[in-house]
């Protein structure tokens, strides 16, 4: 053997931030796959039920899910009807001022359950945004929502914490991964948009 054929050639390393982003949209796209269209189409039907009562839909989360809360109040309120015949929405975590006054005087666990206390009622529905299902703000205010009949819904990460087995309707990726499960998050509630946009203007 020659000295020139003895020598190894070394295997390529995959660049690390391209191998990240490889790796993360094929863990999100597994994800996803899980996402039952029949679970989507009873959530719809929820929440048509709910708009021809005249119920709010309230949304919370925690930071991200905070922000995804007020991004799909947004879609919600004008997305799915731009005419106007849109849902009634709101996103508790929206109130700056309500936030701090709820956290400051009755504490942060506090601060979505008084809200529904003081503004909801048993036509309403609450959808909660949170990965891990163990804050305890989203707990108390599933079961605030429950003392006043509301239906509950969850988008859960994790192994859906304790919030799983208190909603109504949980849809839950046991992914153990914030970010993916606060995409989760968003791409549920944009299906959602298209399918009540579908509904409420060509159903």
């Amino acid at each position: 053997m020659s000295k020139q054929q003895g020598i190894v050639a070394p295997i390529p390393r995959r660049d690390p931030i391209v191998a990240l982003t490889e790796d993360y949209v094929h863990t999100l796209s597994q994800v996803l796959a899980q996402l039952d269209g029949n679970e989507i189409k009873q959530l719809v039907s929820t929440l048509l039920d709910m708009k021809a009562k005249g119920g709010t839909l309230y949304l919370c989360g925690n930071g991200g899910s905070a922000a995804n809360a007020i991004h799909l109040a947004n879609d919600f309120t004008f997305g799915v009807h731009p005419q106007g015949d849109a849902l009634k929405v709101e996103a508790l975590a929206a109130n700056s001022s309500v936030l701090t006054c709820l956290g400051n005087d009755i504490g942060y666990d506090n601060i979505f359950a008084h809200q529904l206390k003081v503004k909801a009622s048993k036509h309403d529905v609450l959808m909660v945004l949170s990965g891990s299902g163990n804050s305890g703000n989203i707990i108390r205010a599933i079961k605030q929502a429950h003392l006043l009949g509301m239906h509950t819904i969850g988008i859960l990460g994790f192994d859906g914490g304790k919030a799983k087995p208190l909603v109504d309707q949980a849809f839950h990726f046991a992914i153990q991964d914030m970010q993916i499960s606060e995409d989760t998050q968003v791409v549920i509630g944009h299906i959602l948009m298209k399918a009540l946009y579908q509904e409420l203007n060509h159903g």
